[in-house]
């Protein structure tokens, strides 16, 4: 899993299948899975293989994801503060899916290489101020 590190975020570099939308940034948690490469080609050609062949995100994240975890790109549940800027920018953004059906972001530039990724779920905080009426 890509650690935090302080400093400005790197923009979206490259051409994804999903614009993330601003307006989800919300949540407390996302349920994240990943396709980390070190060249932008190896990442691009993930990117077409899921696309445009119909490939499962996670079959081909074992194929092409050179990060240590090797189960399918699964990083599990990554809370806010937890993964790197841009990275952590998109994965907030992204409307949940699935590995058969899914809406990628990517691919993202961090200091780990190129990111495909792909939010299967999202935890959301209630805030108790929110609940309360005032009479």
């Amino acid at each position: 899993m890509p650690p935090k590190t302080k400093g400005k975020p790197k923009a979206n570099q490259g051409g994804g299948s999903e614009v993330p939308d601003t307006k989800l940034k919300g949540g407390s948690a996302v349920k994240v899975r990943h396709i980390l490469t070190e060249k932008l080609s190896k990442c691009e050609e993930a990117l077409k293989k899921i696309q445009e062949d119909g490939m499962r995100f996670d079959k081909v994240a074992e194929l092409y994801s050179e990060d240590k975890a090797k189960r399918g790109g699964d990083l599990g549940w990554q809370t806010r503060g937890a993964m790197v800027g841009a990275f952590q920018d998109v994965a907030f953004a992204l409307k949940p899916s699935t590995c058969e059906k899914p809406i990628i972001g990517g691919p993202i530039k961090t200091q780990f290489g190129y990111h495909l990724i792909l939010v299967e779920d999202r935890k959301v905080e209630l805030i108790k101020a929110m609940t309360t009426t005032a009479y």
